[in-house]
């Protein structure tokens, strides 16, 4: 059995199979994150064990084992993402879990995001970074207030592309008006958020119909299935290709033998396109050189784009350090020591104004100030309150920040990467917020 899942190429984070198929992956610019929302039994870790059995991303000592630990009269799969003992006992997700699949068209980075509204703070954390959020509603229930939190969280931090996957479908009798009436109802919400991208799938996570292949008990639905979908969604043109911004993360300066004299700056590039030859300015000194070499892990490279991470060598010898920021003489980012940010703030001690920070930002840390709490955010309403005097556990406002020293910047719309921070407790090295620059309006 172990042989014939391993023919059908059975991937599991830790194999050599999983290594290979991500490097594969990698070198064919094909990774997509996936951040799974909804409200609680909404059905997200049962719909995510479904897409890595269906993908046969489970071995078989693994189902055995979920197997035994459900307590139902069917295997229970969402036991292969709830994986803390207090998620098990109470049925429900809490933190954030990260699993990995495969198949021969990409390779998934899941992040299992918690529907609690306590856990704002984990939804921001795994939709941060993702390509696609997927929101679960229960077919029963409808739209709940949950699942506009979910979908206002994603079109705040900019997700590209929104599915709503209707589940349980099977307890309405797969029942195409109640389908209609909440795709309707999502889409007309989604029409005030500013979602480029929504896609409606009825499905049954529990039974795997739509996920995977399309089932027949739905004739009247034309798409396509979860995972064809989500294979075939196209996020090679949400990467910003123009704005060229590289943060130095270390320099490379090997003073062996064989290098004596290599100096080369390693970061991973945040957007944009940079070729051997081309021109550069660094930042915050502002002197100009060009590009020597690109550096890959297997060689040089004629140029890099997002998300690769290279070692960039310079024509000429500039002081050059972690935290600097490389980017085009005509296309810089803003300077500035005022932030005026939307904030998440994750600690139980509440954010209030007057208070000092670290701010991390790409690969520069400097120090901060709470200067003014504009506004709290309902996450529910979009009501905003202007009388708040400070922000709690998973509330989001409106802050304005004053840093010790110029951040390089961009409009988190613009730059997902150069648009956001987070806020650290010198004190402890907690992480304790997390912010994104909108547009000033």
């Amino acid at each position: 059995m172990m042989e014939a899942m391993s023919e059908q190429s059975a991937v599991d984070v830790h194999s050599p199979a999983a290594a290979q198929a991500a490097e594969l992956a990698t070198a064919r610019k094909d990774i997509i994150r996936i951040a799974t929302a909804g409200s609680v039994d909404d059905g997200k870790s049962t719909l995510i064990g479904r897409l890595l059995y269906d993908s046969k991303a489970v071995y078989e000592d693994q189902y055995a084992a979920i197997e035994r630990a459900s307590k139902g009269d069917y295997v229970d799969l969402a036991l292969l993402t709830d994986g803390l003992r207090a998620e098990r006992e109470q049925g429900i997700t809490i933190d954030v879990a990260y699993r990995y699949f495969s198949t021969p068209r990409r390779t998934f980075i899941l992040a299992d995001t918690p529907g609690h509204v306590q856990y704002t703070r984990n939804m921001v954390t795994g939709a941060s970074t993702a390509d696609l959020a997927i929101v679960l509603v229960d077919a029963r229930k409808g739209m709940l207030e949950q699942s506009r939190r979910h979908a206002f969280l994603a079109s705040l931090l900019r997700v590209p592309h929104l599915v709503v996957a209707v589940n349980k479908m099977d307890l309405v009798d797969w029942s195409q008006e109640t389908f209609e009436a909440i795709s309707d109802e999502f889409s007309a919400f989604a029409a005030r958020l500013d979602v480029p991208d929504l896609t409606v799938v009825p499905i049954s996570a529990l039974h795997g119909d739509n996920v995977v292949s399309q089932s027949e008990k739905a004739p009247w639905y034309q798409g396509p299935s979860l995972l064809h979908h989500l294979e075939h969604v196209h996020v090679a043109s949400d990467r910003n290709l123009v704005d060229v911004r590289f943060p130095v993360q270390y320099v490379v300066r090997p003073q062996s033998d064989a290098f004596h004299d290599y100096r080369g700056y390693a970061g991973t590039m945040a957007s944009g396109v940079l070729r051997t030859g081309d021109e550069v300015q660094v930042l915050p000194s502002g002197l100009t050189t060009t590009v020597a070499a690109i550096d890959g892990p297997r060689g040089p490279v004629e140029e890099a784009f997002a998300p690769m991470a290279v070692t960039v060598r310079l024509a000429d010898d500039l002081d050059v350090s972690r935290g600097d920021l490389l980017c085009r003489p005509g296309n810089v980012p803003q300077a500035t020591q005022d932030l005026d940010a939307l904030v998440c703030w994750m600690a139980d001690e509440p954010l209030r104004p007057r208070q000092r920070l670290a701010v991390k930002h790409t690969t520069r840390t400097v120090r901060a100030m709470v200067k003014e709490l504009t506004y709290r955010l309902d996450v529910n309403t979009l009501h905003r309150d202007l009388e708040a005097g400070e922000l709690g556990l998973n509330d989001i406002g409106r802050v304005k920040l004053r840093t010790t020293q110029p951040l390089f910047v961009d409009d988190y719309n613009r730059n997902r990467v150069t648009g956001r921070f987070i806020l650290v407790d010198e004190a402890t090295n907690a992480t304790v917020g997390a912010g994104m620059l909108p547009p000033h309006r």
